[in-house]
C-alpha cells in the first residue's frame, strides 16, 4: 500500500489512530511503498536535522516510486477534469498526482486527507481504510 503524507505526519508525531496503527503493522509486514512526492512532502516538513536524517534513512528503506512522468500527465489531468465536471475541485495538485498514481498502478492508498474521497467515490481509488 501507499501511505499519504497526512498519515505519515500523524505517525511521526506519535498520534495513535486507526490509520497510524495500520501503518505500523504494515511497516512490520513490509507492505508499505512510498512515492517520491510523498517522500519530499515529509522531508520538507522536518525542522530538526537529527529528525530529518533519521526519518530520511528510515524512508529510504522502503520501495520508492516516481509518481509523475510523461505517462501519468494525461491521466492526472483527465481525473482532475472528470471531478471538476461533477462540481468537485481538488485543492492540491499533489493529491491529484498521488490518487492517479495509485489508480493507474493498482496501489491501495492509506489517507486521512478528505480530498482523496472523490477519487474513491468516482474514479476507483482503493482506500485501505474507510472511515465511518
Amino acid at each position: 500500500m501507499l501511505v499519504d503524507t497526512s498519515v505519515w505526519i500523524d505517525y511521526f508525531n506519535g498520534i495513535a489512530n486507526a490509520h497510524t496503527d495500520l501503518l505500523d503493522s504494515a511497516l512490520l509486514d513490509g507492505n508499505v511503498v512510498i512515492g517520491d512526492l510523498i517522500f519530499l512532502e515529509i522531508l520538507q516538513g522536518i525542522r530538526h536535522e537529527k529528525n530529518y536524517q533519521r526519518t530520511r534513512r528510515g524512508l529510504l528503506a522502503l520501495d520508492q516510486y516516481a509518481m509523475l512522468g510523461k505517462d501519468l500527465v494525461d491521466p492526472c489531468a483527465e481525473n482532475y477534469r472528470a471531478l471538476r465536471r461533477k462540481g468537485i475541485t481538488i485543492r492540491k495538485t499533489a493529491d491529484v498526482i498521488i490518487a492517479t498514481f495509485c489508480i493507474e498502478k493498482g496501489f491501495p492508498l492509506l489517507f486521512r486527507d478528505r480530498d482523496f474521497q472523490p477519487f474513491v467515490e468516482h474514479l476507483g481509488l482503493q482506500a485501505v481504510l474507510i472511515e465511518s
